[in-house]
């Protein structure tokens, strides 16, 4: 072992457990309401019932409608449905379509994924026409635990609970775990799911606790040897063979996501329950295609927004609906600062998203501004609002006053990237280091990518890439005259200005840069000063 890994691994607290964690089927029996909810399913197997899975539309959800499907169907389960709500229908959660589609499939039964804690009304409806509802969800529950449904398999019920951090796939799958465990499915076949898990759970920003970790390391072995037709061609439509973080953050999740943003969540849930490689290739190029059209959008969409003199960005334009809270958070990456981005869905109503970071909690700041708004909500740093068009300035100005009332200062210190280490002398920078630092996969929320800040490097070289220009590579060395390539994508002007000779710190992650056959140690730039 380097002695930078040891360090690393020391500063972090990182126990040998996390690295190589045992595989756990007790976990299910932590979640409330769980022998209810399988009793309730072994109940339709035994009557032959039809369920309606409902799920939803973004990355989390598709991937829990998926697992929670495939596990009623190998539970026994002869007539499943799956539907997921329309983002620019429905919104987030169960609607009236739901009550609907249950009637018009004469379904008994309807568990949601990933949804449903905070659908009391519609639960209550679907009771009244004979239709029982298993909730599995996540999310906090804003008021009360949905007294008409069947059950409520939802971690968050409980204050503290080893399951609390689970995702919407995550919750499905402990469902399936005790489906293996009351013996309606053979004992092994679930953890070929764990890729379903794995992808939920990074692309849903889940805290990497120890249950995450174990869910996740386990999701990454079988991502890597998956036999889902899905996923193998939407790893060719990416043009990557290589699994990793970066790849499902980077790769698979906006792809994933683009259907759900861009036109409709069920190309995405069609490619990951196809079963031939024909269908799921031409469903992985419709899901290119859509994240080509949802990348230029939102390029067009910052290239109209002109620097902001306020504390607290809030622009509106003619940009499509799904994109808006992906335009919100660049522009929190590009200005520094927190952003709402609205479009009006319909004549005179504007909805949208907002992004913030550090001491500026968004859902308070909703509250401030509720004499102002339609209505929104969501978390500390993310949120959905809808305002009348013409209340847009009255938001504007309400907004940027609760933020100046909080006196908040060094706000772009939680933006920064934070080292764990200092280095000094490049001579550990190695493959060795590069293949310590991969055991620590996958990254995430509580398990972030190793960051290490090079002090005091001279500037050896620098050159423009893309075809703009608009990418940086730069070489450094030591005092000691030891080398390291380094790349920055759509690097800041300033960092473009180094001269050769300039001594600077650098703030990088550590990558590995394969070109035909050879291995080699580079880095990613994330900060120059």
């Amino acid at each position: 072992m380097t002695k930078i890994f040891e360090e690393l691994l020391k500063k972090r607290g990182v126990s040998d457990n996390f690295l190589r964690p045992k595989y756990r089927m007790d976990l299910a029996e932590k979640l409330p309401d769980i022998e209810v909810a399988t009793a309730r399913i072994v109940e339709a197997i035994s009557k032959k019932e039809t369920v309606l899975v409902y799920g939803d539309y973004d990355v989390d959800g598709v991937t829990a409608s998926t697992l929670m499907c495939d596990c009623l169907r190998m539970s026994g389960v002869e007539q499943v449905f799956v539907m997921l709500p329309d983002r620019f229908i429905d919104g987030y959660g169960m609607g009236e379509r739901v009550v609907e589609r249950a009637r018009e499939l004469r379904a008994t039964l309807v568990i949601t994924v990933d949804c449903g804690s905070n659908n009391a009304e519609v639960i209550e409806e679907l009771k009244t026409q004979g239709v029982d509802v298993v909730v599995t969800d996540h999310h906090e529950i804003m008021k009360e635990v949905p007294k008409a449904a069947v059950a409520v398999v939802n971690p968050k019920r409980e204050k503290k609970s080893e399951v609390r951090e689970l995702c919407g796939c995550g919750v499905a799958f402990l469902v399936m775990q005790k489906m293996v465990t009351l013996e309606y499915i053979s004992s092994g076949q679930e953890k070929w799911f764990l890729d379903l898990v794995l992808i939920g759970t990074l692309c849903d920003s889940m805290v990497l606790d120890e249950v995450n970790r174990m869910l996740s390391f386990y999701g990454m072995k079988v991502l890597k040897k998956t036999k889902r037709p899905g996923l193998i061609e939407l790893l060719k439509a990416a043009r990557t063979n290589k699994i990793s973080s970066e790849t499902i953050g980077f790769q698979l999740g906006p792809r994933l996501n683009a259907g759900g943003r861009m036109e409709s969540a069920e190309i995405s849930l069609k490619l990951l329950m196809s079963e031939n490689h024909q269908e799921a290739n031409r469903l992985a190029i419709k899901l290119n295609e859509l994240n080509q059209e949802r990348r230029e959008n939102q390029r067009q969409a910052i290239s109209e927004i002109e620097a902001p003199e306020e504390a607290v960005i809030v622009v509106s334009g003619k940009w499509h609906e799904g994109v808006l809270g992906i335009i919100a958070g660049r522009l929190v990456e590009k200005y520094h600062k927190p952003a709402f981005v609205l479009s009006e869905v319909e004549e005179g109503v504007l909805k949208g998203s907002g992004r913030s970071f550090g001491d500026f909690n968004l859902a308070e700041a909703l509250k401030y501004c509720e004499s102002v708004i339609i209505g929104g909500g969501g978390h500390a740093a993310a949120c959905g609002v809808k305002i009348e068009t013409e209340k847009l300035e009255l938001f504007r100005e309400k907004v940027n006053e609760y933020y100046a009332s909080l006196g908040l200062a060094e706000q772009e210190k939680y933006l920064e990237p934070q080292a764990d280490m200092v280095i000094e002398d490049l001579s550990e920078m190695t493959l060795t280091l590069m293949d310590e630092i991969k055991s620590l996969e996958p990254f995430g929320i509580g398990n972030l990518e190793p960051i290490f800040q090079l002090k005091e490097m001279e500037v050896v070289r620098t050159s423009k890439m893309g075809t703009e220009g608009q990418h940086l590579r730069l070489e450094v060395k030591d005092v000691v005259g030891r080398q390291i390539k380094l790349v920055a994508f759509n690097a800041p002007g300033a960092w473009m200005n180094l001269a050769k000779g300039e001594k600077c710190n650098v703030w990088i992650n550590l990558v590995e840069n394969e070109w035909r056959g050879s291995r080699n140690v580079e880095g990613r730039i994330l900060r120059i000063k």
